[in-house]
């Protein structure tokens, strides 16, 4: 029989009430009360908080305060990389960051979503089963490629690829894919232009 766990691995609806689900929201959450109450000028004590709690990490990175997760054990982070204030990673399904990468204040990244028809949304085993979510959960995950930018306020939906060294304008709203080498605004977020190197 096919576990909740492995249902949202496989990108399969599932039960996010799950109790594996509700241990690792128990965990982020005192990773992120430890975090978010260590300053800045503790940077070892801060970083060993980040080894313990994140998928992975690399060397010669930032993660501003405060900061909110859902796991964060779904959260890689490659070297050389700057996250701002106030983000929120919402990492039911993997958040993929890689190196050189920017990630400006207020910025959230989701990967958990729902069916939008609601007979579809609603679980319908609920009443038999009210320990369980009453809407199905779906995770899918986000990569942000190499050397990108993220601007201010962005906010990535659910299975979003970001490519190699683009650029989000602030305030976007990144809804599908964008390639890579390009400046990128709006919402829903589009092309601008291409980036000459």
């Amino acid at each position: 029989m096919t576990t909740e766990l492995e249902k949202q691995q496989n990108g399969d609806l599932y039960d996010a009430h799950d109790p594996i689900f509700k241990q690792y929201k128990d965990e982020a959450n005192h990773f992120l009360m430890a975090y978010n109450q260590t300053p800045y000028d503790q940077a070892d004590k801060r970083r060993q908080l980040l080894e313990q709690s994140l998928g992975s990490i690399g060397e010669n990175v930032t993660v501003g305060t405060p900061f909110l997760c859902d796991f964060a054990r779904n959260i890689h982070l490659g070297s050389k990389i700057s996250i701002n204030m106030n983000c929120s990673f919402m990492d039911s399904g993997e958040i993929r960051i890689d190196g050189e990468t920017m990630v400006a204040p207020n910025v959230q990244i989701y990967t958990g979503t729902h069916p939008v028809p609601l007979s579809e949304r609603l679980n319908a085993q609920w009443a038999e089963h009210p320990k369980q979510h009453f809407v199905r959960t779906q995770s899918l995950p986000v990569h942000i490629k190499h050397g990108c930018w993220i601007g201010g306020g962005v906010i990535i939906l659910p299975g979003v690829t970001i490519g190699e060294g683009t650029v989000i304008g602030a305030g976007s709203v990144v809804t599908k894919d964008i390639p890579d080498h390009v400046v990128a605004v709006g919402n829903p977020c589009h092309v601008l232009r291409k980036i000459n190197e």
